[in-house]
Order: structure tokens, then C-alpha cells, then sequence
């Protein structure tokens, strides 16, 4: 296996993300807009990315 670095675009914000090495299903954010961003497919070192809807927490303040 070689280490290559991999390319996406967010959907939000469409900023062209490089990134390590990475596997299907993992997040991250999008240094640009800060979306929380799962990796759905890898293909040639190409990512596609989708937006995860990120559930806040009610503390009742």
C-alpha cells in the first residue's frame, strides 16, 4: 500500500480539502467553514465527502 494523499471538495463551502491517508466513514472538519464531514467513498485517491448533521445538546440553561 503507498502513501498518497487524498482530495475532496466540502458540499458546503466547496473549499478543495488534501488530506492523509484516510478510510471510508471517517469525519473530520472542513478547516473553512468547520462542517463536520464524513468520507462516503474513496476512489483514486479522490474523496467524496457528506455533511453530517451534528446533533447539539440541550443542557437545560
Amino acid at each position: 500500500m503507498t502513501t498518497t494523499t487524498l482530495t475532496g471538495t466540502c458540499p458546503e463551502c466547496e473549499t478543495e480539502l488534501s488530506l492523509p491517508p484516510m478510510v471510508q466513514g471517517e469525519t473530520l472538519s472542513c478547516p473553512e467553514c468547520m462542517l463536520t464531514l464524513r468520507i462516503e467513498t474513496i476512489d483514486q485517491g479522490r474523496i467524496t465527502l457528506e455533511m453530517v448533521a451534528v446533533e447539539l445538546r440541550d443542557w437545560g440553561q
